[in-house]
């Protein structure tokens, strides 16, 4: 049975109480009503705007920002914490959290604000990766505003309200172990264990560590199919809980490249396309030398050992279903491996191409395919029932993902025009990837020439 302890009940070592601080002419531009719903908030849109303004408290509960610490870029930063979100309270087995509130003692001399065009980009992705089936927190509003702020240039100030199961990190546990309290550690797991896995025996701190490895195995497994790349993978991004979370220079590949890198600040390439596998695994690592206290190393290193299985078989059946198999078959890891070389050597647009495989009689992706397709007829022939394969391809390869220039083009009617009519459509359409949307089939299409140059940096 979960229990009813509350992040804040741990107590002052793992939080700051905080105010938030309120933004001029507040709108609600955008409303998950789904979400409202599953969260069973009965408030008018008034008292919404409100709450997720941070004007009025959610059941009279003080905003908290938690701190943790993290490794970023491969660097260990000891303190590091909410610095311009706060936990409001808990709704229905969820928390919420404002991004955008203002100022706390982890804000580390900004300004605490976010800015309409990252809310908007995090606010669509969020449902994106909903509907894509892949782990992740979810969002209920963005409230928009005439308050300024400054980053490349002016810009207004918004707040996200993000929800999630639990906002906890690597970072939260790496904080306290690296200050050598390891009671508090302790405490976390004790929480964790508590309040997000029940199913587990009382201090299963070993068994704690082995779901964040399987959940967060997963996640990675369903990004990498699905062609996404997060940008920041630092511990602190990394959620307990194996949910996608911080959404900042966020990017769907769109021309297959293994060595994509969404974030221009990544001069390294640290956390490009294919790197985000070892990434993660290089994460849990890190988790693992914050758990050394409670669970022994042998433990730890034999629970590591188990996630590039998990992941593989994963990713493997994920893969296998966009190609409409589901027999086994010897060649099958080359058939797909091949085809993804020849998108990447053609500079072929990843989902796009998962698509056009549909059309399984015939070759539409081009003459630099007809070998490859003749192999791929062969083989999809093999399967019991075409149209089994082709209900599954269409139940794994989108139609519509949230592309760069999507996106944009509701930033800049937000930002410039005040009309939030895109960002309606784009969330109805990424709401569900894989259906036909009559009348929205020009939003399937590859970047315009205006957009290809489009560059995302963490303040994105």
């Amino acid at each position: 049975m979960k229990s009813s302890l509350k992040f804040k009940d741990l107590g002052g070592d793992f939080f700051a109480h905080v105010k938030t601080q309120k933004l001029e002419d507040t709108i609600l531009i955008h409303i998950n009503e789904n979400l409202k719903q599953e969260l069973n908030l009965k408030v008018t849109d008034k008292d919404l705007l409100r709450i997720c303004s941070g004007e009025k408290q959610l059941a009279k509960e003080s905003p908290i920002s938690s701190v943790y610490a993290g490794h970023q870029f491969g660097y260990f930063v000891p303190q590091l914490g909410d610095g311009r979100s706060c936990l409001i309270g808990e709704v229905g087995g969820y928390e919420l959290s404002l991004k955008g509130a203002g100022t706390s003692p982890f804000s580390r001399g900004a300004d605490g604000r976010a800015v309409l065009r990252s809310s908007i980009r995090e606010y669509l992705c969020s449902i994106a990766m909903q509907g894509l089936n892949i782990p992740t927190t979810k969002a209920l509003s963005i409230v928009s505003s005439n308050s300024q702020v400054y980053r490349e240039h002016i810009e207004n100030a918004a707040i996200i309200t993000r929800v999630a199961e639990s906002h906890i990190r690597f970072g939260h546990f790496e904080y306290f172990a690296s200050k050598g309290q390891d009671e508090n550690v302790k405490k976390l797991a004790d929480f964790v264990l508590q309040h997000h896995m029940p199913e587990l025996n009382h201090r299963d701190y070993l068994g704690l560590f082995k779901n964040v490895i399987h959940s967060t195995a997963i996640m990675i497994a369903r990004w990498q199919a699905q062609g996404f790349s997060h940008g920041v993978m630092n511990t602190d991004n990394m959620s307990i809980l194996g949910l996608t979370i911080d959404y900042g220079p966020f990017s769907f590949m769109e021309a297959y490249d293994p060595g994509f890198t969404c974030n221009h600040s990544d001069t390294q390439g640290r956390y490009s396309f294919e790197r985000q596998p070892s990434v993660a695994l290089w994460n849990l690592q890190r988790l693992a030398d914050a758990l050394k206290s409670i669970i022994q190393e042998d433990q730890l290193k034999e629970a590591l050992s188990f996630y590039e299985k998990i992941l593989v078989k994963e990713y493997s059946n994920l893969m296998r279903s966009k190609f409409g198999f589901i027999l086994q078959d010897e060649d099958d890891n080359s058939l797909i491996n091949n085809f993804l070389e020849l998108l990447y050597t053609k500079k072929k647009d990843y989902h796009q191409s998962m698509r056009q495989l549909l059309s399984q009689q015939q070759n539409t992706l081009g003459d630099e395919f007809d070998s490859w397709f003749k192999d791929y007829q062969r083989r999809i022939n093999k399967e019991e029932s075409l149209n089994q394969s082709v209900a599954l391809m269409n139940q794994v390869n989108p139609k519509y993902i949230l592309r760069n220039y999507l996106a944009e083009v509701a930033i800049r009617k937000a930002e410039d025009l005040n009309e939030f009519d895109e960002i309606d459509i784009l969330f109805r359409l990424l709401e569900k990837p894989f259906d036909n949307h009559d009348g929205y089939e020009s939003y399937d299409s590859e970047a315009p020439e205006w957009a290809k140059s489009l560059e995302l940096s963490c303040s994105s």
